[in-house]
């Protein structure tokens, strides 16, 4: 393969971007070639991507096994400080990076600032971890013996993500891994390709050494089918998968055949139950930000209000009078939300709409589907025609038996389902199979507690949104949503590392536990003599 360096790469209005591997930037195009475009003005080119195919993919694992040993070795309040070094350069890039992002995917530029912020976020938080990976000492039950325990790198981590977090989900990944002491094979979504290349090149430039970051861009079945070929020639250590529920089985399948436990964040159906004491103001401006913020392109993303029948035809009303004012269009303007991620989300969307019944409602909207001229949006912002724009829905009447219910509808469309008993609204939380985020409304404690005990979910929020993470919180879900992983905080760290025990015997004889064990005598059948009369 021919190859330039990575570091000399230059940014252009339709750059080339290609797959890193080694450091070096590689120059064929072994999978294809397609421009990404920009979604609020498909005529845009944003970057021309030369595509890997799965050979890249292993290459590149080649690359992260033979830099891995030397990474590992360096140690961990250093790596910490290089660490410190990706979240400073990204902290002077924030703006040019969140226009970026704004630029490929179609995220608000304010929701694009957030997403690079929880960056420098995840950065300031490991600084400090490079110094806390602590093992412990253990007391023996020997004499002259002292047992020990340290955390390892797993060794080399691929991290495949989806492209509408196309930074902020990575750097998940990413920081603590590298901060552990691994090395890293990051293939990113096909629609973010520039985004994608531009944080490597912060991360690179921060200090990485050649091989410890490595970036294949490639279309979905070709990584797949390279890290079958990874995992089969024992090159990869970690699996961390971010992304639909189905693509998630698969990999945790071929995981499983190596005997390997993946991180999978997958999809979500998340709920927002609304009591009947609930603040329904502040409960409709949840449900208007969780449910069509990023046009309903998050994993997080609401996708049920279920709502007490006592307050349920207020809440729809305002809900939909919400929806209906939000400002939609040119995502470098204040808008609720922007284009769909790409024309393929686009499409998927439009065939979902189809599971909306006879027994449904229509609110939110005079019109669904595509924004256009011939289905326009009142009030929209911008240029319709020039992007890939959809209409919000608000589907009323959703059961338990409803496709809808049951379905991860990634786009700008809620359901609403009623309840009358907690009961009710519980199974309703829980019936679809997902677990990654839930939300509930209400002015009780007892409510909010006992919602904490039964819903399912890994995350839960009280009179907040079902969207929203902190770098210091664990996140990730159950059920469909997950194999029960943690990404963020100090969780994500069992991800990363694998325990290691030691015993360390200086008795100067062998010493076999649970046989040579001390015994100090004990009278067993010793009892308490009587009492005497007038005692207590």
């Amino acid at each position: 393969m021919r190859t330039k360096d990575a570091r000399d790469a230059t940014a252009s209005s339709a750059r080339t971007v290609a797959s890193i591997v080694q450091g070096r930037t590689l120059e064929d195009a072994p999978g294809g070639t397609f421009g990404s475009v920009n979604p609020a003005r498909t005529a845009e080119t944003v970057a021309e991507v030369l595509l890997g195919d799965a050979g890249t993919f292993v290459a590149a694992c080649l690359a992260a096994r033979e830099a891995q040993r030397e990474w590992a070795a360096v140690p961990a309040p250093i790596r910490s400080r290089v660490i410190q070094k990706i979240g400073r350069i990204v902290e002077n890039n924030k703006e040019a990076l969140a226009r970026l992002v704004t630029r490929e995917i179609g995220k608000p530029y304010t929701e694009a600032l957030g997403e690079v912020q929880e960056i420098i976020d995840t950065c300031d938080f490991f600084t400090g971890e490079g110094r806390r990976l602590y093992g412990q000492t253990v007391p023996s039950e020997m004499p002259e013996k002292q047992l020990f325990t340290f955390r390892m790198p797993v060794g080399v981590a691929a991290i495949i993500t989806a492209g509408n977090f196309p930074v902020a989900v990575p750097s998940w990944y990413m920081v603590p891994a590298l901060t552990c002491g691994n090395a890293v094979v990051w293939k990113p979504a096909e629609y973010s390709p520039a985004i994608s290349d531009a944080l490597a090149q912060l991360f690179i430039h921060a200090g990485l050494p050649d091989g410890v970051l490595n970036v294949v861009q490639a279309e979905g079945p070709a990584a797949f089918d390279g890290l079958e070929r990874a995992l089969d020639e024992g090159l990869v250590d970690k699996v961390g998968f971010t992304g639909s529920t189905e693509v998630g089985q698969k990999i945790g399948e071929l995981c499983g055949r190596h005997m390997q436990s993946p991180c999978l964040e997958l999809g979500g159906k998340n709920p927002l139950v609304v009591m009947p004491d609930a603040n329904l103001d502040l409960a409709v401006e949840g449900a208007l930000f969780s449910g069509f913020g990023t046009a309903g392109q998050r994993c997080t993303s609401l996708g049920t209000a279920i709502v007490h029948e006592s307050v349920h035809d207020e809440f729809l009303t305002s809900f939909s009078d919400a929806v209906e004012r939000a400002r939609i269009g040119d995502p470098t303007q204040d808008v609720l939300y922007g284009p769909m991620l790409s024309q393929r989300f686009h499409d998927r969307f439009i065939g979902w709409l189809e599971l909306i019944e006879g027994h449904h409602s229509i609110h939110g909207s005079s019109e669904m589907g595509t924004i256009n001229r011939d289905n326009p949006r009142e009030g929209f912002v911008g240029d319709a025609e020039a992007g890939i724009y959809c209409h919000p829905t608000i589907v009323d009447g959703v059961t338990m038996d409803d496709e809808l219910y049951k379905t991860e509808t990634f786009g700008p469309i809620v359901g609403v389902a009623r309840f009358s008993t907690f009961d009710e609204a519980v199974a309703l939380s829980n019936n679809h199979g997902y677990g990654l985020t839930a939300a509930i409304y209400t002015r009780d404690a007892e409510n909010a507690l006992r919602f904490r005990e039964r819903n399912r979910a890994g995350m839960l929020s009280v009179n907040n949104s079902t969207s929203g993470a902190e770098a210091h919180l664990p996140f990730g879900g159950n059920g469909r949503s997950g194999n029960g992983s943690r990404l963020s905080g100090i969780w994500v760290l069992d991800q990363f590392t694998r325990w290691q025990a030691m015993n360390w015997d200086y008795a100067g004889k062998l010493q076999k536990a649970q046989m040579d064990i001390i015994d100090l005598p004990a009278d067993l059948d010793y009892t308490l003599p009587e009492i005497e009369r007038g005692g207590i």
